[in-house]
């Protein structure tokens, strides 16, 4: 995460503490870690935050696949696949259009990351990817996979989650913006389904475990329907 590499002396880390520093006999993080694993993909997210010198010690690695750490040793990165994410230009790209005419933004982004980035920089760079807005297949997989993690946490409690074609459609229509992406999301579940359970979980009807059925019209509606527990008067009677 290169966010936490925004200030000049964080550079350091990556090769190494220069002599007469904390952690000088260390080695770096970047070049320790490609000496041990010279096959890999490395990937450098959210680049466009780290320090200016992050992209100088870059240079180096996509002209002569080398670093060389602060005590000398060189690291080998010919055999590493360097990917870099970026967030510069998804403003520009996903504004709004002025007037009547829909307008076509895609290329403003590529103008935000020329000016993010240094022409000796993009020069070294085998390509560019722009990543287009989520289909609403995909939306759906990132509907099941947060309803996946909510089933596993239910399984603990020994409530089975049965959520319909409609409350699906619901959450992909509610839970995604081109903008923001599939983030709000997690947030929309979070709102809509566990803080709705939680407490029937705690000290309602699905206290013993039971079933929930999601459904949507308007908006999400759930149906509990509880397991009976058996007292500890009932248990003695039994017996």
């Amino acid at each position: 995460d290169m966010s936490e590499y925004m200030e000049r002396h964080t550079v350091s880390r990556l090769i190494g503490a220069p002599p007469g520093y904390v952690g000088f006999d260390q080695g770096g993080l970047l070049t320790e870690a490609v000496t041990k694993n010279p096959h890999c993909v490395l990937l450098l997210d959210e680049i466009e935050k780290a320090h200016p010198d992050v992209f100088n010690l870059l240079l180096q690695v996509m002209d002569h696949g080398t670093l060389t750490d602060n005590n000398g040793r060189k690291a080998d990165f010919r055999n590493v696949i360097l990917v870099m994410t970026t967030n510069a230009g998804a403003q520009e790209m996903s504004r709004a259009s002025i007037g009547f005419t829909e307008q076509d933004h895609t290329t403003d982004g590529m103008e935000v990351i020329k000016k993010a980035f240094t022409p000796e920089f993009r020069n070294r760079l085998d390509g560019i990817i722009q990543f287009g807005a989520l289909t609403p297949e995909t939306i759906r997989t990132v509907v099941d996979k947060f309803l996946m993690d909510l089933q596993v946490q239910l399984d603990e409690k020994g409530v089975l989650l049965h959520v319909d074609a409609t409350a699906q459609d619901w959450f992909v229509d509610n839970g995604y913006s081109e903008s923001m992406g599939a983030r709000p999301m997690a947030r929309l579940i979070q709102e809509k389904l566990k803080k709705a359970l939680a407490e029937d979980i705690l000290f309602g009807e699905l206290a013993g475990g039971g079933d929930v059925y999601v459904t949507a019209d308007k908006d999400i509606e759930i149906e509990i329907k509880g397991r009976q527990q058996k007292s500890d008067k009932a248990l003695t009677k039994a017996e």
